[in-house]
């Protein structure tokens, strides 16, 4: 067992990347680079009637777009079926495993019997000193599990677990056809890699002392393990598709930062103190396993907006813009067609939770709005707003170097003169501006909508006043 660290994250490509996988890759990389080891990435696809290249171009697409780097892979088992096969024959070599010519009707009547008797339905062990071949069936390997003691088992997460090895029945490891089964290909892969620490769902904690004893028949040092509780939806049911989206991309879809959920799935389940957000560097320094919760942790989409709001706070600008860019292309919108891209997120950043909420509300900037909002117009665009917005326009017009900083200065000049207070004058302007009575501070406003929109906008919230006050 190698004295650096090396941990895994071992996906099996038979659909989209789950959160839950990605809090448990998370946690697998952080243990790493905290530790200053080694990250690897393995594609467990033995099961080839279920694993698809679709799924594979997920898994890499969703590690990618959450940045969880890794320094070996992918590896794939079915590259490495020489490899098993070479294990199992040493294996039965050394008496560690033994062929079983157990029919499946033979397995389902032990079963049947078992059950009937109250006892644990698994494999009885008749083949275990079987020397003859039987005619006419392709046998299946199984590993001799040990038969007395127990296996203990030093969870870094759940604590201490104690196996009694006669409640293990012989597991396949091989099938009638020679492919290798999940628990072994997993064996060999820890000890040909060198991992000293797994840390995977607890879905897997049964698993592991047969997993632990067929390592110790290897001749190699069983890894330390790490076993993370589950993710529930905030009803407390395991997390599923009716508790929104479980599939990260489509959390890249709906405009979160990738490091806004890597902070969020980091909490569901560990903590340090009172902190909610980390950045990046953060959680490499302060993450380790004596902190994770021992107990199963309900998933908050509104924290989750929450703790994306606070990232998009501090997010670089250049990498905003590159995201806002995309959605506008998205919904079919010019990137070009209004300010520049950073202006506009650095101006929008406070109000939206995600880039898909910024891209909505940069619509008005890159393209003409349909209509005012109904009491926005109500409110603002009445008769009286005529003169303040015929001498916003004079004022505006007057402007020479167009920015945030100048318009705002003519607009409160134009409130003084008119004996009016800011908002009595910005709020109009506001309106007649984006068509509606939110927007960023109203010199950014206008700085966003240039000189020329903000003239012909103007000129179009004037003849709607004079339109609705002609209509009574």
């Amino acid at each position: 067992m190698s004295t650096r660290v090396r941990t895994r994250f071992a996906p099996s490509p038979t659909g989209y990347l789950h959160i839950g996988s990605v809090r448990t890759a998370l946690y697998a990389w952080l243990y790493a680079r905290h530790h200053g080891g080694d990250f690897i990435l393995r594609i467990e696809d033995t099961d080839r009637e279920r694993s698809t290249q679709a799924a594979v171009d997920a898994i890499l697409e969703g590690m990618a777009w959450v940045e969880l780097g890794y320094d070996e892979g992918p590896i794939f088992q079915t590259h490495r079926f020489p490899r098993y096969a070479e294990v199992v024959a040493q294996m039965l070599a050394a008496g560690n495993a033994y062929h079983c010519y157990c029919t499946r009707e033979e397995l389902e009547a032990m079963r049947a019997q078992a059950q009937a008797e109250g006892r644990k339905p698994r494999y009885d062990g008749r083949c275990r000193e079987r020397a003859a071949p039987r005619a006419g069936v392709a046998p299946v390997v199984r590993f001799k599990n040990p038969t007395s003691g127990e296996v203990v088992l030093d969870d870094q997460v759940k604590g201490r677990i104690v196996f009694a090895n006669e409640e293990l029945d012989d597991l396949i490891i091989a099938r009638s056809d020679g492919t290798p089964t999940y628990n072994f290909t997993v064996v060999v892969d820890d000890v040909d890699m060198a991992i000293t620490h797994v840390i995977r769902g607890d879905d897997h904690v049964n698993n592991t002392p047969r997993q632990i004893n067929m390592i110790r028949a290897l001749g190699a040092t069983p890894p330390v393990y790490g076993h993370l509780p589950m993710i529930n939806g905030a009803d407390g049911a395991k997390l599923s598709k009716r508790h929104g989206a479980v599939n990260v991309l489509e959390y890249r879809e709906m405009g979160f930062l990738p490091q806004g959920l890597l902070n969020y799935l980091l909490r569901l389940g560990w903590s340090h103190g009172d902190q909610e957000i980390f950045t990046i560097d953060e959680m490499v320094r302060l993450f380790d396993l004596d902190k994770v919760s021992r107990s199963a942790a309900n998933f908050d989409p509104q924290k989750l907006l929450w703790v994306n709001h606070q990232h998009m706070q501090s997010a670089p600008s250049a990498q905003l813009a590159a995201l806002l860019k995309l959605q506008l292309l998205v919904q079919d919108l010019d990137p070009a067609a209004g300010p520049p891209l950073e202006l506009a997120a650095d101006a929008l950043r406070e109000r939206s939770q995600t880039i898909l909420e910024m891209a909505e509300q940069a619509h008005c900037y890159y393209e003409e709005y349909e209509d005012f909002d109904p009491k926005a117009a109500q409110s603002y665009l009445r008769p009286g707003a005529r003169e303040v917005l015929i001498a916003l326009r004079h004022a505006l017009g007057r402007v020479s170097d167009w920015s945030d900083t100048t318009t705002e200065v003519a607009v409160k000049e134009t409130a003084a003169s008119l004996g009016l207070k800011l908002g009595a004058v910005a709020q109009p302007l506001r309106v007649a501006l984006v068509g509606r009575a939110a927007s960023p501070a109203i010199g950014k406003t206008l700085e966003l909508v240039g000189r020329a929109r903000a003239q012909q906008r103007i000129d179009r919230a004037l003849r709607y006043i004079e339109t609705h006050a002609a209509a009574g």
